[in-house]
């Protein structure tokens, strides 16, 4: 019998598209976030948002076994109890609302997570911390704000994190895809940071105190090499799985 493939939630976009003739709100998400999931051995699921209650949630992680934060709209500052800055997109407050609830009770219960560029803005606000809203302020450097285009990014990962431990030894300084005008600012509790740019921005950051939580600023998904990251997510979320039946 084929080993079982983790099923990974992956959250998407809910914007406005024209498919054909029809020109309506679409659940969106790039393919290579999907590729990433399926080359890393997990079978992808898509998360749109929707309503929902706690039994929603619930449902819904009762159903995955580890969770992708996707990239996209500016996080509603009000959620890190900020004034809405010059630079910050209209929130997506539907989106924020929905995969806060998905964040916060998946840390509950230890589920595997990968939070990527908006994902791990999330993450940090869900956790208690804030967000710089506009990188340009910060640095000149480009960190990838043309529209459709990214950016490479020099970065210096911490040694003895999780996050240099997947990158493996070529893994403590390497150059990345960035795309993002908002950065982390003030750290949330519980997470450390475990990467920077070459400027002095987070890049990456980690929860010790969960078995695999981990944010990273820049897109793996845009890099077959970064992929990497896929893989150690859908790993933790096969021994997650192995551990509980153990248990059972």
């Amino acid at each position: 019998m084929a080993e079982r493939r983790p099923l990974v939630g992956v959250t998407t976009y809910l914007e406005r598209a024209v498919q054909g003739p029809w020109d309506e709100r679409f659940a969106l998400v790039p393919e290579t976030y999907l590729l990433g999931v399926e080359e890393g051995g997990g079978t992808p699921l898509l998360l749109p948002p929707q309503p929902f209650d706690d039994a929603v949630v619930e449902r819904v992680l009762d159903a995955v076994d580890a969770l992708v934060l996707t990239g996209g709209a500016d996080v509603d500052p009000a959620r890190y109890g900020a004034e809405r800055g010059p630079h910050t997109q209209t929130p997506r407050l539907d989106r924020d609302a929905w995969e806060a609830a998905l964040t916060e009770r998946a840390l509950a219960r230890d589920l595997p997570v990968l939070a990527i560029c908006r994902g791990v803005q999330l993450l940090n606000t869900v956790l208690g911390g804030t967000l710089a809203q506009h990188v340009p302020d910060l640095t000149d450097a480009d960190h990838g704000e043309a529209p459709g285009a990214f950016a490479p990014t020099d970065v210096e990962v911490v040694d003895g994190t999780r996050v240099r431990d997947v990158l493996g030894a070529v893994g403590d300084r390497l150059t990345v895809h960035c795309h993002h005008h908002q950065v982390l600012d003030r750290v949330a509790d519980g997470l450390v940071v475990a990467a920077r740019s070459a400027d002095g921005l987070i890049e990456a950051v980690e929860s010790p105190e969960h078995a695999f939580v981990l944010g990273v600023q820049w897109h793996p998904e845009q890099d077959a090499a970064d992929r990497r990251l896929f893989a150690a997510l859908v790993t933790a979320a096969r021994d997650s799985v192995t551990a509980q039946e153990g248990v059972r």
